[in-house]
């Protein structure tokens, strides 16, 4: 394989491996390039669904996403994006941290992309949050989030996660909030958590934490969901086509919450997402109470 750098902080693309037939050395030197790199790009790689499918399995269990559209109902585990002029996620994110178990990792492959534009970025995550102030990093250790899926139409699906997670191969601390799924700071009021949050999640893709790549048709790209964020960058004409599998498993973990939740103790002052926090909290505690045997 060689490998060429694209930022000294994120992204790599990859030759000389042909994915949907490696073996098990080469996807292990994968594995490592993506902790290092933690966003990975492979020109020429014209996988078929099935080799799609096969490859996510050897990193792990594969999502069936509960809410976009599959490419075929014989490979639910694939979801199939498509979007001309516009109509793709062109919001920062981690993917499904609306999710109790987020995605560990994704690969996708552009099937057909536009003559120009329809680029992707991604945003390293660790740099965000070191890069912070001490005091800022010391208070978010010790704060949680609420997540949801309204950009679905699903408010309901909610999970609250640390601010900042420790991931659990490299030990590294990575901010975890962002503008599509991001809706609370539980340990702070309303009006505190909406000026942290504006602030955290345009800080967390400023562009020294980022690349932007510009795809050909059959590259596939491997990310680190768990230290990353991306955004698809909403200017092209044509078709744009991507497979995607998604390994499941991931467990966001972080520091104790060192404070209680801040909720409005007047219920017609409370926020929607006040709200949302209130009955995801209620339905926390209910599910930790010892069942009658």
């Amino acid at each position: 394989m060689e490998i060429r750098v694209l930022n000294p902080v994120i992204g790599a693309e990859v030759t000389g491996i042909e994915l949907g037939r490696a073996t098990d050395k080469e996807l292990k030197r994968v594995r490592n390039l993506l902790l290092e790199h933690l966003v990975l790009f492979f020109p020429g790689q014209p996988l078929d669904l099935d080799q799609h499918v096969a490859l996510g399995r050897r990193f792990g269990e594969l999502e069936v996403h509960p809410n976009l559209p599959k490419a075929s109902d014989s490979h639910p585990e694939v979801v199939q994006l498509r979007a001309d002029h516009g109509g793709i996620a062109d919001e920062w994110h981690s993917d499904v941290t609306f999710l109790p178990h987020p995605s560990v990792l994704s690969i996708m492959q552009m099937v057909e992309c536009p003559e120009s534009g329809g680029d992707t970025m991604w945003a390293n995550q660790y740099e965000a949050y070191a890069q912070l102030s001490a005091p800022l990093r010391e208070m978010l250790d010790g704060l949680r989030a609420l997540h949801d899926a309204h950009p679905h139409g699903k408010p309901e699906m909610q999970a609250v996660h640390p601010v900042v997670r420790i991931h659990p191969e490299t030990g590294r601390r990575s901010l975890l909030v962002n503008e599509h799924f991001t809706r609370r700071i539980v340990e702070l009021s309303h009006g505190e958590s909406k000026t942290l949050l504006e602030y955290l999640t345009q800080w967390s893709v400023r562009p020294e934490f980022s690349v932007r790549y510009q795809w050909s048709p059959s590259t596939v790209a491997m990310w680190d969901n768990r230290c990353t964020q991306h955004c698809v960058v909403n200017a092209f004409d044509g078709q744009r086509v991507i497979n995607r599998v998604t390994v499941l498993g991931d467990d966001p973990a972080g520091d104790p919450p060192r404070w209680e939740p801040a909720i409005s103790t007047t219920y017609t002052a409370q926020s929607r997402f006040d709200r949302q926090l209130v009955s995801y909290l209620r339905a926390e505690q209910a599910s930790e109470q010892p069942q009658p045997t």
